[in-house]
């Protein structure tokens, strides 16, 4: 073959590569001219002829020239053969595209300067990185961002490659001193027990968690962390990822959460929670609902609350509490319901919806406390409340009756004393006086009830007044009743009118030997006790101390529930008409509250009762025994009386008597008039004999004010009833000269006598306070 033919030959062979290439082709010129292969053509959209007409510079983009003339220039100062980049070119739509250029230089044999440009498409290969860099870009944020802190470690060493800035936040640690170190040489993970081990197991396992890791931060605070790592491949090699989170708040969170379920362990209220339909079953009772209802947990769950009550829980508070259910809206009521064993309690029930987020009711709660103490101490205030009204009714009659009988008696005295023995008036006249002495001992039994009698109190031992009775009690009772006594050793003082508390035995007898008609059994026992604070809880007027306790009971018929509301009432009574007046308890429990002490009973019917009375133990001594009083004799009065009485009867009365006696007597009806006499009254005035209860003045004030005009002065006071004006709590002041209404001319002139005879004047001692009485 000759060298001509060699060389078409040759020509021809590149021609078929430059036309048949499966890469863009272009043989290009420093100016940017250029001759393009069809497929370049096709990749472009334009003609081969319509590229040959346009310079390659003029579809380059912008920002790619620069490179582009860089590599030319590179090229023809033979800086290299070979020059590679990406470059993007207009196609014809308008659209750049994206390849990967590489150009040659070309020497052409007539010492023109070309190149030889492959045009490589990559516009897929682009799309492909700009996804991985999102990829990428996405992840370096998550990794940067994430508020867990997020370590990197080779799978092989244990090193860290990579940490994220919670991470150091977490820890105190900066990255560069996390970074290369190896997990176990880490501040935060030193404390941490057999750390090699653990990675070990990190190497071992794909995904390895723990969930309550002590992490120390470089600080010294100890942080919770929920520790989880993953094993992953990373450009074929084994990376682990730990995610580091700090659980504290979760931790106090869940603590905060067991406390309030302990508080709800612990709280003595029952608290439920019912689904709102159909019929309301219970989904949650709370350990105070099973130890208040006796049921277990179990036993509960799924049924209606409708199972605690029974056949005597009242109707209108239930159907106060299905209304509010129905309505969706919070109610309060009180029930009776029972327990699991059957014992009724009172329950105060409060209920409240539960409402979601479009105020649809959606369950109930419920919050129950049991108020059996209360309802009882509240039925026993509201008993003495009633007590205290009848009281102050009876004592109201009773003081203005004795002023009444006062009169009677005196009149009836003075009367018969004019009359022979023989005389058939004298025997009508002393039925008078009989029966107003027995109206008097009425007076005395509703002053008694009404806690208005003039009590002289003394330090006394109870034993001591039981065996002085002993003998008169088997008389008084019969033989078909066995009288028991049990006093106890070592007993307390307390501070009682002697007379007072014969009466409170004597009528506790009686009333004992009324509930065993056909014979029984009586047991009379004292001993010391203590009241603590939870029996005064239930008892509304007891202070909790030590007491002398007075029991006594009885084999008898017993009382039903609806009597003992009632015994202590005054004229309540059992018995037949004509056969009792009511009034022994009433007397009972008057003596008793005015003393300062407490009454209970228990009694069943068929099962007896038994009285239990509890005085406060005072540390005095045992007062001595009076001595007799010997008859005052007959002398005339001497001495003059200045009289006080708003009662014009009475005080008319009194007057006619003492002159009588042959006193000088001035009278007034109120303590202005009293102090007007006193200051005109040019003479002695021995005694004044006042009444405690004055208009505008009262007895004692009165006193007080006569004092300085008249220091020699003696006192005597006079009353149907207490007043704190001369009493504290009905007990008479030591030393205190006083007349009882009702009176006699006898008894008025006796006290008369002895309060002139006393060594005392108007100087009124220091009242000491009742003991018990707070």
């Amino acid at each position: 073959m000759t060298q001509a033919s060699d060389t078409k030959y040759a020509e021809r062979t590149i021609r078929a590569f430059f036309d048949e290439a499966p890469i863009g082709i272009a043989v290009t010129a420093s100016d940017g001219s250029w001759q393009v292969n069809p497929l370049l053509s096709a990749m472009l959209g334009f003609s081969v002829e319509e590229l040959g007409a346009i310079s390659s510079f003029a579809l380059t983009h912008p920002e790619d020239l620069a490179a582009t003339h860089d590599a030319t220039r590179r090229l023809l100062a033979r800086e290299c053969t070979t020059c590679v980049l990406e470059r993007r070119l207009r196609a014809k739509d308008g659209n750049y595209m994206w390849f990967l250029v590489t150009e040659t230089l070309l020497q052409d044999p007539g010492g023109t300067e070309q190149f030889t440009t492959y045009f490589l498409d990559i516009a897929e290969q682009k799309k492909r990185d700009a996804a991985l860099r999102g990829s990428e870009e996405r992840y370096r944020r998550l990794f940067e961002a994430a508020q867990d802190g997020v370590l990197i470690l080779d799978a092989e060493t244990g090193r860290v490659v990579d940490s994220n800035p919670f991470m150091s936040k977490l820890t105190g640690y900066a990255r560069d001193e996390l970074m290369g170190a190896h997990l176990w040489e880490l501040g935060p993970f030193t404390d941490v027990a057999d750390s090699k081990a653990a990675f070990a197991k990190l190497q071992a396992q794909d995904y390895v968690r723990y969930e309550d890791l002590p992490l120390r931060a470089r600080d010294g605070r100890e942080v919770a962390v929920e520790f989880i790592s993953n094993v992953y491949l990373v450009g074929g090699s084994r990376v682990i990822q730990c995610n580091v989170r700090d659980v504290t708040l979760r931790k106090r969170a869940e603590e905060k959460l067991r406390m309030r379920e302990r508080a709800i362990e612990a709280v003595s209220q029952g608290i439920v929670i019912t689904d709102a339909e159909p019929d309301y079953p219970i989904v949650y009772a709370s350990p105070g609902f099973c130890r208040l209802t006796g049921y277990e947990r179990e036993e509960i769950l799924g049924r209606n609350c409708k199972f605690l009550q029974g056949a005597s829980t009242e109707k209108e508070p239930v159907a106060l509490l299905r209304r509010a259910i129905r309505e969706g809206k919070p109610c309060s009521v009180e029930l009776l319901n029972f327990r699991k064993d059957g014992t009724p309690f009172w329950n105060s029930l409060a209920i409240s919806p539960i409402k979601d987020a479009a105020g649809r009711v959606t369950s109930f709660v419920g919050v129950q406390t049991d108020v059996t103490a209360r309802r009882r101490v509240e039925s026993q205030l509201f008993q003495a409340q009633k007590m205290e009204a009848v009281g102050r009714l009876a004592g109201g009659i009773a003081h203005d009756f004795n002023n009444v009988l006062s009169v009677i008696l005196c009149y009836a005295e003075m009367i018969g004393a004019d009359l022979q023995l023989d005389e058939p008036l004298r025997a009508e006249v002393e039925e008078i006086r009989t029966a107003a002495l027995r109206a008097t001992e009425l007076t005395r039994h509703l002053l008694a009830f009404s806690r208005q009698q003039v009590l002289e109190t003394k330090v006394l031992s109870l034993n001591r007044i039981l065996g002085k009775m002993e003998k008169m009690l088997g008389r008084l009772l019969g033989a078909d009743i066995d009288v028991t006594m049990l006093p106890a050793s070592g007993l307390g003082n307390i501070r009682v009118d002697p007379g007072q508390m014969e009466q409170v035995i004597m009528n506790l007898a009686i009333n004992a030997r009324d509930a065993m008609p056909q014979g029984g059994k009586l047991t009379i026992e004292t001993t010391n006790v203590h009241l603590d604070e939870d029996y005064a809880g239930g008892h509304h007027d007891v202070k909790p101390g030590a007491y002398v306790m007075l029991a006594v009971s009885d084999s008898g018929v017993g009382m039903d529930k609806e009597t003992l509301a009632r015994i202590f009432e005054p004229f309540f009574t059992t018995k037949e008409a004509g056969k009792g007046t009511g009034l022994g308890l009433a007397t009972v429990f008057g003596i008793v509250k005015q003393s300062g002490g407490h009454i209970f009973v228990y009694s069943e019917p068929e099962k007896g009762s038994t009285f239990k009375i509890y005085f406060p133990i005072v540390q005095s001594a045992v007062d001595p025994e009076p001595a007799p009083l010997s008859e005052l004799e007959r002398e005339e009065g001497v001495g003059t009386i200045l009289l006080v009485e708003d009662e014009d009867q009475v005080r008319i009365l009194a007057r006619t008597i003492l002159r009588s006696e042959g006193y000088v007597v001035l009278d007034a009806p109120n303590g202005g008039e009293a102090l007007l006499i006193c200051e005109q009254h040019g003479g002695n005035i021995d005694l004044l004999l006042t009444d405690v209860v004055l208009p505008r003045m009262s007895g004692r004030v009165l006193a007080e004010r006569l004092a300085p005009l008249r220091p020699n002065m003696k006192v005597l006071y006079m009353s149907g009833y207490t007043d704190d004006a001369i009493l504290q709590h009905g007990i008479l002041d030591s030393g205190l000269a006083f007349l009882q209404k009702p009176f006699t001319p006898t008894t008025m002139v006796r006290k008369v006598r002895e309060a002139l005879r006393a060594g005392s004047g108007v100087s009124l001692p220091t009242r000491s306070p009742l003991p018990g009485s707070g």
